[in-house]
């Protein structure tokens, strides 16, 4: 999402004209994001914008506030394909009760939505319909398809995490394409255009050096993640260096106990210091027995989806939402 792309829709509607609501700002209309869902289409961002007017301008507003704010917040969409279901009462014996009215109108329309649960939409909304703006805004969810008549999708109005893959091993293609699905930025990079190269790592970002040397001439922020996957363990050295200099928020090292002892010899020969090697989460992942290039992707990337949670969230908000799970 760009600033700009908010901007022009605000624009559009000051001036009576239809915004453009273009896939590239709202990927949740994209083929990808939408592939085998019968109910939403890249076309469903344009029939969306159909039914904008000006009234519409404090969501944007609201959510171009929150992007620059940096805030945890998303801007969403009502979609209703069947206008009678959608306003029925479909609540079962499980599900929790919102009363006798299912969604508050048979129209679609924008939202905004915050973490802290506020909510800006210029159409009534239900006590359902507010369920689902809150539950959109993980993204798609199991309540998105709860009710007939409707869906709902978001996008984020902040920035997604950068993680580094440095290596392009078969772990490393494994986890491109995970950590891309749960919504981080990839970036790859090797010495080898045999390992890193379309076909393997077709979402990322791909870096091709001369020799792992190289990496001194790219900088990474210290919001980035960076995990060390080098082929054959070779070059995990110059990795762990390169991370610790740019003072990654997380980096993470494969291997066993024995080829790491070897690379904190290497890494302290050339100015690390032990408290940056113990910085160095080893092995990476999450612990659960995970062996193959795939399996081990899994605990990698459960490991970055932790670590994220824990950056942006509180304690207290956390001990909140694992109470509310019973766990």
């Amino acid at each position: 999402m760009r600033e700009e792309a908010l901007l022009q829709i605000i624009k559009a509607l000051q001036a009576g004209r239809v915004p453009q609501l273009g896939v590239e700002d709202f990927p949740c209309f994209g083929a990808q994001a939408t592939q085998g869902n019968p109910h939403i289409a890249p076309q469903t961002a344009q029939d969306i914008a159909q039914g904008l007017t000006a009234a519409d301008i404090p969501t944007f507003e609201r959510a171009l506030a929150a992007m620059r704010e940096g805030e945890l917040a998303w801007l969403g969409f009502k979609v209703v394909y069947d206008g009678a279901a959608a306003q029925a009462n479909t609540d079962n014996n499980v599900t929790k009760k919102y009363g006798e009215l299912g969604s508050a109108t048979a129209q679609g329309g924008v939202f905004f939505c915050s973490d802290a649960k506020e909510i800006v939409a210029s159409w009534e909304y239900s006590p359902r319909d507010t369920f689902q703006m809150k539950d959109v805004t993980r993204g798609p969810s199991m309540h998105t398809e709860q009710f007939e008549g409707l869906t709902w999708c978001s996008v984020p109005l902040f920035g997604s995490v950068r993680v580094w893959l440095l290596g392009a091993s078969d772990v490393a293609s494994e986890v491109a394409a995970l950590a891309d699905h749960v919504g981080f930025q990839v970036t790859v990079v090797d010495d080898d255009a045999a390992y890193l190269n379309e076909e393997r790592f077709p979402l990322a970002e791909r870096i091709l050096v001369g020799d792992f040397s190289e990496l001194d001439g790219i900088d990474a922020a210290p919001t980035d993640y960076v995990c060390v996957l080098t082929r054959g363990h070779m070059h995990d050295p110059e990795g762990c260096l390169w991370a610790t200099r740019h003072n990654a928020h997380y980096v993470g090292m494969m291997g066993c106990a024995g080829k790491n002892n070897t690379v904190y010899e290497l890494c302290v020969q050339n100015g690390m210091t032990d408290a940056q090697w113990e910085s160095v989460k080893r092995p990476i992942g999450l612990k659960f027995g995970a062996k193959t290039p795939a399996e081990l992707a899994i605990a990698i990337v459960a490991e970055l989806v932790d670590v994220r949670y824990r950056e942006r969230y509180s304690e207290e908000a956390r001990n909140k939402h694992e109470a509310s799970l019973g766990r």
